[in-house]
């Protein structure tokens, strides 16, 4: 005798099938707004850009840090190795920058591609700024700068029908080899 339910006949779940599992249950936070800040975006106080430079590098995911900008890592990549470029000082558009905060900016942006190469080999990148939420901007009222590194097959099946990233390593061991591999001058 089969169980029924209005999704169907549920004589075996969790049987073994043909299909591999990938689990990703960090993306609920992320699909749910869990971990979005709660207040004035505007606000310093509140803004995940103004509040990672008071944490450690290791907790922040820290990959340099330099007079006028820092890299971090994306805790939603899109692919692994997915860096950000973010000024310290909290301002939504590219226009706002001073000449030494957006010399900063590339030459940080140029490091992180040197280092990303390094480490992970690339055979290409995506650079590029969501000015505005209706940019895509996540967190519009502090810009960045994506740095993502693209591998040919990097967009597959998995994130057009599965809605899924594959990322074969953690955030942590990704932001060590990336602050090892750092270009310092």
């Amino acid at each position: 005798m089969s169980s029924q339910s209005p999704g169907g006949d549920l004589s075996h779940a969790g049987l073994a099938d043909s299909f591999d599992r990938l689990w990703t249950p960090h993306r609920m936070t992320y699909i749910s707004g869990e971990s979005k800040p709660e207040g004035d975006p505007n606000d310093p106080q509140v803004c995940p850009f103004c509040v990672i430079p008071g944490k450690s590098d290791a907790d922040g995911l820290i990959v340099a840090r330099g007079a006028f900008v820092y890299a971090v890592l994306n805790l939603y990549p899109y692919n692994a190795g997915h860096l950000l470029v973010v000024p310290y000082r909290h301002m939504p558009d590219i226009t706002d920058l001073n000449a030494d905060e957006a010399a900063d900016l590339v030459a940080f942006t140029q490091n992180a591609v040197t280092a990303l190469r390094a480490v992970g080999r690339p055979q290409g990148f995506n650079l590029g700024v969501n000015l505005g939420s209706v940019a895509g901007a996540g967190i519009a009222a502090h810009l960045h700068q994506h740095v993502v590194p693209r591998w040919g097959g990097d967009t597959n099946f998995m994130p057009i029908v599965g809605r899924t990233r594959v990322l074969p390593q953690l955030l942590s061991d990704t932001r060590d080899l990336l602050a090892t591999a750092w270009p310092t001058h």
